[in-house]
């Protein structure tokens, strides 16, 4: 699937502003911390410098601003996330679901309130181009958060690095691999931001990145203790939630933070992730 259809686009837009109207009775309409779930995930990355030892990474996915997420909601995460006091953060795309311009100046003024010690980073995944890529690009920007769709950024610690590179949807077609491999550089460890987590059996070829932060599953919303994620998708079959080792390289697929359409988890907690990065030993 690639552009969305502007029927099908009308469509949903209603039905999130009827569950919208609908929120007190379909539940969770303020912010409590025990609905988000903090996972500790710590990754060996070959070759980081002695300086980037115990590097705390956040990462947060799939907002769906508007969705059951609330602006409430969001600055509630927001004010978890920055307790934790990571060096950076990581965004991995759908900022918003179906509406834009009903959230857009509550995301921006949520997003401003992040407060890593060094940058913010993000790529954009499907739902962000299907309401307009340069509106929410317009909004990172003021938030100072560093957009790596199909480019790098180079976090320095005096003279060793960490590249943080990224692509844009995959699900669109909007990826380009081939320009993130002819950017970065040769020398440095590099962790990759994408959207779709299955793009991991690309990016692994590579042997380029120790690490692939992914979303777009939301795990599933549906976790079968035993059994796992049953409802999976488009670029999230393989990989639809947790930790995986690719070919050389971990990928980490967040359940991310909103639900799209559906505006329920069982056993699926909306998720915030820490990554504590290692050098190897």
């Amino acid at each position: 699937m690639k552009e969305k259809d502007p029927t099908t686009l009308k469509y949903m837009q209603k039905v999130q502003r009827g569950m919208t109207r609908w929120r007190y009775k379909l539940g969770n309409p303020e912010f409590n911390h025990k609905d988000f779930q903090l996972e500790h995930v710590e990754v060996t990355i070959p070759g980081l410098d002695p300086s980037f030892n115990n590097y705390r990474l956040a990462n947060i996915s799939d907002i769906h601003l508007g969705q059951w997420l609330t602006p409430e909601h969001l600055d509630g995460v927001i004010d978890l996330l920055n307790k934790e006091r990571p060096d950076s953060i990581t965004i991995t795309g759908d900022f918003v679901s179906y509406i834009f311009d009903d959230v857009a100046q509550d995301l921006e003024n949520s997003l401003k309130r992040l407060k890593p010690k060094e940058y913010t980073l993000a790529v954009l995944g499907n739902h962000d181009h299907w309401l307009g890529a340069d509106k929410i690009r317009e909004i990172l920007s003021r938030c100072e958060i560093i957009d790596v769709s199909n480019d790098f950024h180079t976090i320095y610690h005096d003279e060793a690095c960490l590249h943080v590179a990224g692509v844009d949807s995959v699900m669109l077609g909007k990826h380009r691999l081939d320009v993130v491999m002819e950017k970065l550089p040769e020398n440095g460890p590099a962790i990759l931001l994408a959207h779709e987590p299955d793009f991991a059996d690309v990016s692994s070829t590579t042997g380029r990145f120790s690490l692939q932060i992914s979303g777009h599953s939301h795990g599933g919303q549906f976790l079968i203790p035993g059994l796992g994620t049953l409802i999976r998708g488009p670029h999230f079959l393989k990989y639809p939630a947790g930790k995986y080792m690719v070919g050389d390289m971990v990928q980490y697929t967040s359940r991310g933070l909103g639900t799209n359409v559906f505006w329920l988890r069982i056993n699926c907690a909306p998720e915030i992730t820490i990554f504590k990065l290692k050098c190897s030993e």
